[in-house]
C-alpha cells in the first residue's frame, strides 16, 4: 500500500514528459512550416511571354518586374530573355523577380542626331521607337548650346543591343564637362594617341599584337601599304562614344 503514491508519481511524471515532448515536436513542426512553408522555387521563365510569366509567378506569390528591354534575334518580341534570381533558386514569397524582355530583331534604322537640337533629337528617336539614353554635356565651341555633337551607337548602326541612344550635347563654355567625345585614334602611333587622351585626363592601356604582312595584290590592284609598327589598329570605346575621365581606353597596337 505504501508503494502506490510512488507509482502514481512516476506515472504522472512520465505523462508530463510525454506531453512536453509532443508539444516540442509540434512547435518544431510549426516553426519548420512557418519558415519553409513561405518559400518557393523560382520557375524557368525564359522564352515565356511576359503575360505567361506574370501568371506563373503570381500563382507562386512572387512579384514580377520588367527591368530592361533588349533586341534579340533568338527570342521573339514580348518574350523573356533573362531572369533574376535564376530558375531553381529558393526564395521567400513576395520576392521581386526581375526580368528582361525581348524586342525581337532590330528593325529600326538609327537616325542621325548629330547637329540637331537636343529636344528635336529626342523627338526623332521616339518617332522611330528609340529613346534617348545617357545624355552627357561638354563645353564645345562653334555650335549652339544644346546641339548634339556625338551619339552612341552611331547613325545607321546595326546589331545594337538596346533601343537607347546616348547623346553628347554642347554645353556653355563655363560649364564643367561631364563627358568627352571619343576621337578616332586608328592609324596614329600609340604615343600620339596616348598624348591625345592624356590632354583630357583619360588613361589608356595598349595591347601589342602581331599583324600579318598584307599581300602584294593581283595585277591591276593597288598595293596595300603595310601597317607601321606602333600604329593603333583598333580602339575601345569606338570613335564617337561617350567617355568619362574615369574610363580606361583600350588600344590595340601593331608590333
Amino acid at each position: 500500500m505504501r508503494t502506490r503514491p510512488v507509482i502514481n508519481f512516476f506515472q504522472i511524471a512520465s505523462l508530463v514528459m510525454l506531453l512536453v515532448a509532443v508539444a516540442l515536436l509540434a512547435a518544431i513542426a510549426t516553426m519548420h512550416f512557418a519558415i519553409h512553408g513561405a518559400e518557393v522555387q523560382v520557375p524557368a521563365l525564359k522564352g515565356m511571354t511576359v503575360a505567361e510569366a506574370r501568371s506563373q509567378t503570381s500563382g507562386l506569390g512572387l512579384d514580377l518586374d520588367v527591368d530592361n528591354r533588349y533586341y534579340s534575334s533568338d527570342v521573339a518580341a514580348g518574350h523573356i530573355l533573362t531572369q533574376s534570381p535564376p530558375a531553381g533558386s529558393v526564395v521567400r514569397r513576395e520576392w521581386r523577380m526581375r526580368v528582361s524582355e525581348s524586342l525581337g530583331p532590330q528593325k529600326v534604322d538609327v537616325p542621325e542626331t548629330v547637329g540637331r537640337d537636343e529636344r528635336i533629337a529626342a523627338l526623332e528617336l521616339r518617332r522611330v521607337g528609340l529613346e534617348a539614353g545617357i545624355t552627357a554635356r561638354l563645353p564645345y565651341s562653334g555650335v549652339h548650346v544644346g546641339t548634339v555633337i556625338a551619339q552612341d551607337p552611331p547613325a545607321h548602326a546595326q546589331g545594337i543591343s538596346r533601343p537607347a541612344i546616348n547623346l553628347l550635347v554642347a554645353a556653355a563654355s563655363t560649364d564643367a564637362p561631364d563627358g568627352f567625345v571619343m576621337p578616332d585614334l586608328t592609324g596614329l602611333l600609340v604615343v600620339s594617341a596616348q598624348a591625345e587622351l592624356t590632354k583630357v585626363g583619360i588613361k589608356s592601356a595598349p595591347k601589342f599584337v602581331d599583324v600579318p604582312v598584307a599581300p602584294i595584290g593581283t595585277a591591276g590592284a593597288a598595293p596595300v601599304a603595310p601597317l607601321r609598327p606602333g600604329a593603333v589598329i583598333a580602339q575601345q570605346p569606338p570613335a564617337g562614344a561617350l567617355v568619362q575621365q574615369s574610363d580606361l581606353v583600350k588600344l590595340t597596337v601593331a608590333k
